[in-house]
């Protein structure tokens, strides 16, 4: 096997994670696992896959995490840019269109490893709002609810048996946590506990973040 070859296949393992999102009637809820892998080694067991990037929008982060940290700084700063040049807040599906055109060119740049990214992006602007932002750059309003990374089908069974759309926020919680946690027991990519996060016509707010010492 090449270098590059190689190299593209380290870039693959590193994708495992296990991050959903979940409207509610209240609100919008996301929620994600902690751990961080390189090729078959557990890198960290305490990552942020759940950030706050406004006072009300959040997203969760798959993929390669350079290149996840340096499109988190970019949106942000695209965010701010947009509030001095229009005198107002940008909507969700404004944001949700900008990241997804700067995901698209992240992937397309020429690089020896592919910068795959993955993003649920969660706002509240005049109705609580999800969009998945796939890795290619395409953008999908989620009415319902969404899952991502490796352990995406494992959360996606228990989503599909479980929700219901009249839920509330507290309720998104337990659901989101369950969802996580049936991929931290059978997904190899997802583990080291689980971070959930709401927001409401009210902003931001931090619901869970919990940490599992497997040590013995």
């Amino acid at each position: 096997m090449s270098k590059v070859e190689d190299a593209t296949d380290m870039a693959t393992l590193k994708t495992g994670t296990t991050t959903v999102g979940i409207i509610c009637k209240d609100g919008v809820v996301l929620a994600a696992d902690k751990r961080a892998t390189a090729g078959h080694l557990i890198a960290t067991k305490h990552i942020k896959k759940v950030l706050q990037i406004s006072d009300s929008l959040a997203l969760t982060t798959a993929g390669l995490v350079s290149d996840i940290q340096l499109l988190v700084k970019w949106i942000k700063s695209e965010i701010n840019l947009f509030e001095l040049r229009n005198h107002r807040k940008p909507s969700v599906k404004e944001v949700a269109n900008l990241l997804a055109l700067i995901v698209y060119y992240n992937i397309r740049k020429f690089s020896p490893i592919p910068g795959v990214t993955h993003f649920l992006l969660a706002g509240f602007d005049t109705e609580p709002r999800l969009y998945d932002i796939f890795p290619d750059g395409s953008v999908t309003d989620i009415k319902e609810f969404v899952a991502s990374g490796s352990g995406m089908e494992l959360a996606y069974g228990f989503l599909e048996s479980n929700y219901s759309k009249n839920i509330n926020v507290d309720q998104a919680k337990d659901l989101a946590v369950k969802a996580i946690n049936s991929a931290l027991n059978r997904d190899v990519g997802s583990g080291g506990g689980v971070d959930v996060i709401a927001i409401t016509s009210k902003g931001f707010e931090q619901l869970l973040d919990k940490e599992l010492d497997i040590r013995l």
